[in-house]
């Protein structure tokens, strides 16, 4: 085959530092837009960015040249110097959740990121994270999931 064909959704989770409220509701939009502009710049289709104060999630379509940790870290990264950029004193936390959606969930997924806000006053960033894990499978030591 001449070309390369690949199909790769994934949902992607990482908090701030400690899980601290360190992302100002003013900047909010401004840091979902500035991590659309670096993943464009990756040449990595997103299809959905949101979040809460503490944690953001991307649901992303990566392309077979970019592997997920230097997605990841370079999205972390530029995103966490834009903030301190802003006056912001910020860190993301070490590590991250990345599960994979199939095609047929595309829609669920989106409309589960941009409501983050909403979905928050039922169950907190720990739980979500915890049923996220459950759902995939992907097995953890509860004691150090959260862990510093």
């Amino acid at each position: 085959m001449a070309h390369t064909y690949i199909a790769n959704f994934t949902h992607y989770v990482f908090s701030t530092k400690d899980r601290e409220n360190t992302i100002p509701p003013e900047l909010k939009e401004k840091l979902w837009a500035y991590l659309l502009g670096i993943a464009n710049n990756l040449r990595v289709k997103t299809l959905a960015v949101g979040g809460t104060a503490n944690h953001i999630h991307m649901l992303l379509a990566l392309p077979p040249t970019i592997p997920v940790a230097e997605a990841v870290r370079k999205l972390k990264a530029n995103s966490s110097r834009w903030l301190g950029e802003q006056g912001i004193a910020f860190r993301w936390q070490e590590g991250y959740g990345a599960f994979s959606v199939s095609p047929s969930l595309l829609n669920v997924v989106q409309a589960y990121i941009r409501n983050q806000e909403e979905h928050h006053r039922k169950r907190s960033f720990e739980e979500e994270f915890r049923v996220l894990l459950e759902k995939s499978r992907v097995p953890y030591d509860a004691e150090k999931l959260f862990a510093a």
